[in-house]
């Protein structure tokens, strides 16, 4: 894919950032986050047939209220200094600008290579440079505009992403703003550091073992699965069966981490014929609806803790009892856990947890992780051109692969696209598995999806 840069600049605030803000500290659950980029790909059709010059001023708008969303989202404008601070120097995101002739928009919707889509970023995935915000807004031949957005995952988990974005379109939608940041003077001053103190480094090197423990080096791929309504229907059913700890229903998000999970068990089982081994699922919370008192949802930083369930691989094993494990694990972050966390001893629980996973991984047991970005809203962030034609994650790269699955949410609402990435052999199970392809459909064009 010929995708040529047309220029590169550094976007500074559009207001000085005053020097008591100047020293942002990151907390105790930032460090705790091994990723160094959290990314995502926005696809924007060009519907009103806006001419060249018109993507241009658009463009430049990008910039314009980029600049003056910064004002409020400091941090994003500094500079990683080391684990613990953000030097909020004004230096500014790094915002690059590409074009791609070649190609339309719904070219390459129509059956989206997903190894193509880090052409849309700004910057590799597997270093972490000193920008903490990196931008590439890449026109299409047609007009349409892809929007490439690689923030430090040590200041955004993807709520925060998802607050930032829609803050960002509501400043360059200059002809129906929105009061969405008139209540919020800033979002970083009253720092979630003082909720969770990065105030001893054991926790994190706790955590990056437990990671280590969890990543392996070997050939790996990432494929991506589509659950529309009906199938994510069928599964709410089947996983509410003979379930016993709630009356209600599965969510979507429970349904389909246990259907992924059962498969991708059986697939782990499949390549290693006769293992008896545990198998280790993690599923990332969002506390902010979950603290007692609710945190903001306009809270930033990374404001997430890791839900583990363990099960044995088998192929025989039924959904609901693994739609149930799932929920027990999430269902056990709550406003009591919360405030374990917090309390003096939070520190102990902590690192007991991220023990107990690390000890799993050790013995290289199975693992499935989980990171869901459902109901964030990436469809609502509109520019003032139309909401997304396609938000999208990308393809894993690198030497090292943790089998993961993230779920985000399909155009249309009801439905959830997994992103899942395993070992290279395991998938080709997985994705052959009829039971498996019968309720999801393997990399749909986007523009199929209404």
């Amino acid at each position: 894919m010929d995708v040529k840069i047309i220029s590169t600049e550094m976007i500074k605030p559009s207001s000085p950032t005053p020097n008591h803000l100047r020293n942002y500290k990151l907390s105790l659950l930032d460090q705790l986050i091994p990723a160094a980029y959290a990314p995502i790909v926005l696809f924007y059709a060009n519907h009103d047939r806006a001419t060249h010059f018109q993507v241009l001023q658009r463009l430049d708008l990008l910039k314009k209220s980029l600049s003056e969303t910064l004002t409020r989202f400091f941090p994003l404008a500094g500079t990683i200094k080391d684990d613990l601070t953000i030097d909020c120097d004004d230096q500014g995101a790094h915002f690059t600008t590409a074009k791609l002739t070649k190609c339309s928009l719904n070219g390459f919707l129509e059956s989206p290579d997903l190894k193509l889509i880090a052409h849309f970023l700004p910057c590799g995935l597997t270093t972490q440079g000193f920008c903490v915000a990196n931008i590439q807004a890449t026109e299409f031949g047609c007009g349409g505009i892809a929007i490439g957005v690689c923030v430090s995952h040590r200041v955004l988990d993807g709520a925060a992403l998802s607050n930032f974005l829609k803050s960002w379109a509501n400043a360059a939608e200059i002809n129906n703003p929105k009061p969405f940041l008139a209540d919020h003077p800033d979002h970083f001053s009253a720092s979630h550091h003082d909720l969770f103190p990065a105030n001893d480094s054991r926790l994190k090197d706790a955590a990056m073992a437990m990671w280590g423990s969890l990543f392996k080096k070997g050939k790996f791929v990432t494929k991506r699965f589509m659950f529309d309504g009906t199938s994510i229907a069928s599964l709410k059913e089947m996983g509410s069966t003979g379930s016993s700890s709630s009356s209600s229903s599965p969510t979507r998000v429970e349904a389909v981490s246990g259907f992924i999970w059962k498969y991708a068990m059986a697939a782990y089982s499949e390549r290693r014929v006769g293992s008896t081994d545990q198998s280790l699922l993690t599923h990332l919370v969002n506390l902010r609806k979950r603290a007692a008192p609710n945190l903001s949802e306009r809270a930033m930083g990374n404001l997430v803790w890791i839900a583990s369930a363990v099960s044995s691989p088998s192929s025989s094993l039924k959904l609901d009892g693994l739609v149930e494990e799932v929920r027990k694990a999430v269902s056990r972050v709550d406003g009591d856990y919360v405030k374990k966390l917090r309390d003096d001893d939070g520190w102990n629980k902590m690192q007991r947890c991220l023990k107990e996973m690390e000890e799993l991984g050790r013995r290289n047991v199975h693992h499935l992780g989980f990171s869901s970005w459902c109901k964030l809203g990436f469809y609502d962030v509109d520019f003032g051109w139309g909401k997304p034609a396609w938000v999208s994650s990308v393809d894993s790269s690198g030497e090292y692969f943790m089998n993961l699955a993230v779920l985000i949410d399909s155009k249309c609402g009801d439905g959830i696209e997994a992103w899942v990435t395993m070992d290279e052999q395991e998938m080709g199970v997985l994705e052959h598995n009829q039971e498996f392809r019968a309720l999801a459909s393997l990399n749909p064009s986007p523009l199929t999806i209404v």
